[in-house]
């Protein structure tokens, strides 16, 4: 292959493996993958002296998806050049001080405070251009949200969920398939957040790791009151209320050392990590060096230099879930890394297993990514002779690859297959869903072989087997009152939790309120409700309405959820509020003041009828903006359009009317 076509080729790859990981919550190929390609392309880059437009060593942070409002940055916010090796750390640092800290690994925000009060909150976004997350950053378990500096203070720093959120989270979801992945996607998912109620419960941290001014002049620091030192800075912001990233001073003769005792808090470190950075103490040194398209030269990232050990594929084992899904997962001879002994890691989808080429008796590397999960680094032999199975494993149906935004996963396409009806129930009976306590994966399975479960309406009438359930082992009477008790309190549920538990691929309980919410609570409606209509709703995209639109066709289901409906009654939703804002289209922007978040102004127009979105076009009815005479683009929009800029006094003037009138 010629190094131009095998240049396309690696930027192709790499882009793929960032949108998957970045925008779709999934993997296609491991960490150390990604890294040995991307070091292939930077060697080649120099070599050919040939960047291509698209190449990821150029590219900055993710691309700018969600419908939150857009703000550009006063300068690019560039990623850092990286190293695994502690001899180049030192050649680079040479006879200057440096500052060494945590690089963690969460998403970078910027925070504006302005008279001591936080005004703004902005994300990395592409580097360029990031997303507004105030109304969500206040909600930060840790934020100061007034300090005592009066200036005007803008800095950077990480959001991040630690590990102990993070796993007490996933412990309160019993569906494997539906676990959050990894703190750093469950952060992302957190801070850009539409609802900032679902931020705040999630416990995101922040973490301060720099000003943005460059260099601080004489004046300012005496104001601020530090020497211009990166040391300095970290003291002033401690003082100032903020977290800051753990940190300290190293030397050429210490930063060996230093590295080392970084290494050891790992194990018990609770503040996701993926390496270290290593800063120039003095900050006008370091700005002095300048930068590269990318990389700032003041500082530079050290990646961990993962810990590989040889051991041998036994076998790959297929896990089916209630969806379908079938999860291939490594088992290989025991190994000790990283201090524990591991044999088993997740190989995530046919898409990585197959890039692996795998086979039965391979030799092969496995490492602890960011020296803690399990991962295959690469296959020695690579005998790519491992059968992927074309029957499901537990109920023996045929299953089929299919291929989903450029990762292909194993399904098993049989509605009665076992596990899915095992992990069906419990779905359906599970906290977010009916909430029937009693009912664990091992009493279900027990239920299910002595029949008196077949389908989900038969929980409702487990009355039936009272003589039956009370002699099982480990129930008794106690117990099957409570049961009872229990199966009593579900029949009386919201509609977003019914449709939370019936399972949908995708939909989760976030999904199903804006749904039943989109629909007014009219149950008939959602059931027939077109991918038109449902991709109509902010958050639900064609491939989650296809999905939706797909389980309520099918007939075997229909009959299930007609007999679930003899059994239960949904909540009565309170009083409905005056509909006088159906059939128009607002787009808010700017700060509110009448309404605790633009998400609060957002409710209460969609609950008054109306319909909120992102950006103004000819189909927007109202701009709501209490700075009219601003000058911002969706401001200048209306104006090139004929739109109405009403202020919040003006749009609950306009809210109280029974008609609005055509303006």
């Amino acid at each position: 292959m010629e190094k131009k076509e095998r240049l396309q080729e690696l930027v192709s790859v790499l882009n793929k493996a960032s949108k998957a990981y970045y925008q779709q919550d999934t993997e296609i190929m491991s960490n150390l993958e990604y890294d040995r390609l991307y070091d292939e392309l930077i060697a080649l880059e120099k070599e050919t002296g040939i960047i291509l437009a698209n190449s990821p060593t150029i590219q900055v942070g993710y691309e700018v998806l969600s419908e939150l409002e857009k703000q550009p940055h006063p300068s690019p916010m560039l990623s850092l050049d990286k190293t695994k090796e502690v001899s180049e750390l030192i050649s680079w640092l040479g006879g200057q001080e440096g500052i060494l800290s945590w690089k963690l690994d969460g998403l970078t925000v910027v925070l504006t405070y302005q008279n001591g009060e936080l005004q703004n909150a902005v994300t990395r976004g592409n580097g360029e251009i990031g997303e507004v997350i105030t109304n969500n950053a206040k909600t930060f378990a840790n934020i100061p949200r007034q300090i005592p500096y009066k200036g005007n203070l803008v800095l950077r720093g990480e959001a991040v969920i630690k590990y102990s959120d993070f796993n007490r989270m996933n412990e309160e979801i019993e569906e494997v398939e539906e676990k959050y992945k990894n703190p750093r996607n469950l952060c992302s998912g957190s801070v850009r957040q539409l609802n900032n109620e679902i931020t705040a419960k999630r416990n995101v941290h922040f973490y301060a790791f720099s000003l943005v001014e460059d260099v601080l002049t004489e004046q300012q620091i005496k104001e601020y009151g530090f020497d211009n030192t990166m040391r300095g800075r970290f003291l002033w912001l401690r003082n100032q209320g903020f977290d800051v990233v753990e940190n300290v001073v190293v030397t050429a003769d210490t930063l060996e050392q230093q590295v080392m005792d970084f290494a050891a808090k790992i194990p018990d470190h609770d503040i996701p990590s993926d390496g270290l950075v290593l800063s120039f103490n003095d900050i006008a040194y370091g700005k002095s060096l300048g930068r590269t398209a990318k990389f700032p030269r003041d500082s530079i990232a050290f990646k961990w230099a993962d810990e590989l050990a040889e051991t041998t594929l036994k076998e790959v084992e297929w896990s089916p879930s209630r969806t379908g899904l079938i999860n291939p997962v490594a088992v290989f001879e025991p190994v000790e890394l990283e201090g524990t002994t591991v044999t088993r890691a997740s190989l995530h989808n046919v898409s990585i297993l197959r890039a692996l080429g795998l086979g039965i008796g391979d030799r092969i590397t496995v490492y602890k990514a960011n020296m803690i999960i399990p991962q295959v680094a690469e296959n020695l032999t690579r005998s790519n002779s491992l059968e992927i199975p074309s029957v499901c494993p537990a109920c023996g149906e045929q299953t089929v690859i299919q291929d989903i935004n450029d990762v292909q996963s194993l399904y098993c396409m049989n509605a009665e297959c076992s596990a899915k009806q095992i992990k069906g129930f419990t779905h359906f009976v599970s906290r977010n869903a009916m909430n029937i306590e009693g009912l664990s994966e091992a009493t279900l399975e027990k239920f299910i072989a002595n029949g008196y479960l077949k389908k989900l309406p038969d929980i409702f009438r487990l009355e039936r087997y009272r003589d039956e359930i009370t002699e099982l082992e480990g129930f008794g009477q106690k117990s099957y009152d409570n049961l009872m008790k229990s199966i009593e309190t579900a029949r009386t549920v919201s509609m977003a939790k019914f449709i939370y538990s019936l399972g949908i691929s995708g939909i989760g309980l976030a999904n199903a309120k804006v749904i039943a919410a989109h629909f007014k609570q009219d149950f008939e409606r959602i059931v027939c409700a077109s991918e038109e209509e449902l991709t109509e709703i902010d958050g639900i995209g064609e491939v989650l309405a296809k999905a939706f639109c797909d389980f309520f066709q099918d007939e075997q289901r229909m009959q299930v959820i007609k007999e679930l409906l003899k059994e239960i009654t949904f909540e009565q939703e309170k009083a409905a509020v005056p509909q006088t804002l159906e059939g128009k289209t607002f787009v808010i922007t700017g700060s509110v003041e009448q309404f605790a978040n633009r998400n609060e102004l957002k409710e209460f127009i969609e609950k008054s009828g109306g319909k909120v979105t992102g950006s103004v076009s000819k189909n927007t009815d109202y701009l709501i903006n209490n700075d009219r005479m601003s000058n911002s683009s969706k401001n200048k929009k209306a104006n090139e359009l004929g739109i109405p800029i009403l202020s919040e006094e003006d749009f609950m003037k306009l809210a109280e009317r029974d008609v609005i009138s055509e303006e």
